[in-house]
C-alpha cells in the first residue's frame, strides 16, 4: 500500500473515478484531489461513460435560519455557471419553504437529476406535521420542481431519509421499507411503483452508490483476463442496520428486483419472503469494521487476530459472469446462509476472494473504497495526519495466494 496524499479531518469522504472527495465540516470547504499512480506505473487513461458524474458539475446546498434552502450549481473547472444548467440556483417550492423547518439535509446527484432530502426535529411540531421531505430537480431543464415526496421519519431517526438513484428514471427511498418510485415526469409527484417490505422494523442506512468508470479499451481487455467486471444490467445496493452486541447487519441487495415488476406491484406491499431471500445476501460484522460497494463488487474488512484487532480484505463479486466463470479466483458461494442474530436465510450467489497475504491493524483505519482496479484505504497516523493508500487489485491477486476454502 502506497501513501499518495494527505487529507484533513472531514465528515464525508469518498473515492471515485481516481479522485478523493472530502468535505471539511468545520471549515465549510470541499476538496477534490486526484489520486496519482506510483511514479513507476504507466499512466492510465479513463473515459467517463455517458450519464455519469463526468458533467463537470458541482452542486452545493446550504440552509439559512433553518428555513430557506439554496442549491447553487457551478462548473468544477471555473467560477461561472454550468453551461448545461437551467440556471445558477435551484429553488424549493413555496409550500416547502413556508411550512418546513430544516435541521438536517442530504443532497445527491445522478445524471440529469438532483435530489434533496430534508428532515426536521422541531419539538413544537404536531403529529400531523410532515417531518421529512424529498424534492427532485431536472437541473438541465428547470430550476423549479413539482416532484416532491413527504412523510414521517421512520423509527424516530434524526437523519433525513436515505435514497438512491437507480438509473435515470427510478428512485429508491429507504424508510423502514424500500419504496420504489418512477421519476420519468418531473412535473409531478413521483409515481410509486412498488413497496418492498423489510424483515421487521429496522433503522436502515444506505451506503453511497458510486458510478462505474469506463476505461481505456486496451486496459479493459487486459483486466478481463483475471477479473470479471460488473454486469451493467445488475448492480448492488448496500443497507446497514445496527444489531445487538455492537454488531451490524449488512443487506446486499441486487437491483435486478427493482426492474422486474408486474403491473400489480404498486397495489400492495411485497412481503420479504417473496422477494428478499433470493435477491439478498445478509452479512454480519462488528460495527467498527468497514464495507464498500461498487457495481457488483463488495469490499469488506474481515476480522482476524486476538480480539479482532486486525483484519484482512475480502472481495465479494456478485456479478453473474463471475459466479458462472470464476476461473480459480475464489470460492463460489451459492448455498443459503442464516444470520444468527435475526435468523434470516438469504441465498444471493457470489464469488469470495480473500487477499490472504495482507493483514492490517484496525485502529488506524477510517474508511475504505473499491474503484474497479484499485482499493483505497484512509488511515490516521499517531500524529493525527490522514493518509490515503492505494492497493492495485490485479497485482495483489497475481502475486498473492487467493484463499479458496
Amino acid at each position: 500500500m502506497v501513501p499518495v496524499t494527505r487529507a484533513p479531518l472531514s465528515r464525508d469522504d469518498v473515492v471515485a473515478g481516481g479522485h478523493f472527495y472530502s468535505w471539511d465540516l468545520l471549515g465549510g470547504t470541499a476538496m477534490i484531489l486526484p489520486v496519482l499512480p506510483k511514479p513507476s506505473q504507466q499512466s492510465i487513461r479513463r473515459n467517463w461513460l455517458p450519464g455519469k458524474l463526468s458533467q463537470n458539475l458541482i452542486a452545493v446546498a446550504y440552509v439559512v435560519d433553518h428555513k430557506t434552502v439554496y442549491i447553487n450549481l457551478g462548473a468544477l473547472d471555473g467560477d461561472g455557471i454550468h453551461p448545461q444548467a437551467a440556471g445558477e440556483r435551484l429553488f424549493l417550492s413555496d409550500y416547502s419553504e413556508n411550512r418546513f423547518e430544516t435541521t438536517m439535509a442530504r443532497l445527491k446527484c445522478f445524471g440529469r437529476h438532483i435530489a434533496l432530502s430534508r428532515c426536521s426535529d422541531n419539538e413544537d411540531r404536531t403529529s400531523l406535521d410532515q417531518v421529512w421531505q424529498l424534492q427532485i430537480w431536472d437541473w438541465k431543464y428547470s430550476t423549479t420542481s413539482g416532484s416532491i415526496l413527504r412523510g414521517a421519519v421512520p423509527n424516530g431517526s434524526p437523519a433525513p431519509v436515505e435514497f438512491c438513484f437507480l438509473g435515470n428514471n427510478r428512485l429508491l427511498v429507504v424508510t423502514d421499507n424500500l419504496n420504489l418510485y418512477s421519476i420519468e415526469d418531473m412535473s409531478q409527484t413521483p409515481e410509486l411503483l412498488a413497496c418492498f417490505l423489510m424483515p421487521g422494523p429496522l433503522l436502515l442506512r444506505c451506503l453511497p452508490m458510486i458510478d462505474d468508470i469506463g476505461y481505456d479499451s486496451q486496459l479493459h481487455m487486459q483486466a478481463q483476463t483475471t477479473m470479471y467486471t460488473s454486469d451493467p444490467t445488475h448492480r448492488l445496493i448496500c443497507l446497514t442496520a445496527p444489531s445487538a452486541r455492537d454488531n451490524t447487519q449488512v443487506f446486499i441487495i441486487s437491483t435486478r428486483i427493482f426492474f422486474d415488476l408486474n403491473e400489480m406491484a404498486a397495489a400492495m406491499p411485497i412481503p420479504w419472503q417473496h422477494w428478499g431471500p433470493s435477491n439478498t445476501r445478509i452479512l454480519w460484522h462488528p460495527f467498527h469494521f468497514k464495507i464498500h460497494v461498487n457495481g457488483n463488487q463488495v469490499l469488506r474488512t474481515f476480522p482476524v487476530g486476538p480480539r479482532n484487532s486486525q483484519f484482512t480484505l475480502q472481495l465479494l463479486d456478485f456479478s453473474p459472469l463471475a459466479v458462472i466463470n470464476r476461473r480459480g479466483l475464489g470460492r463460489v458461494v451459492k448455498e443459503p446462509s442464516m444470520t444468527y442474530i435475526s435468523s434470516l436465510t438469504t441465498s444471493l450467489p457470489y464469488v469470495q476472494v480473500v487477499f490472504s497475504n495482507r493483514k492490517f491493524d484496525c485502529s488506524p483505519l477510517r474508511d475504505l473504497w473499491i474503484d474497479k482496479d484499485r482499493i483505497y484505504m484512509l488511515s490516521r497516523s499517531l500524529t493525527f495526519i490522514d493518509r490515503l493508500g492505494v492497493i492495485d487489485i490485479q497485482s495483489d491477486l497475481q502475486s498473492g495466494v487467493v484463499s479458496t476454502s
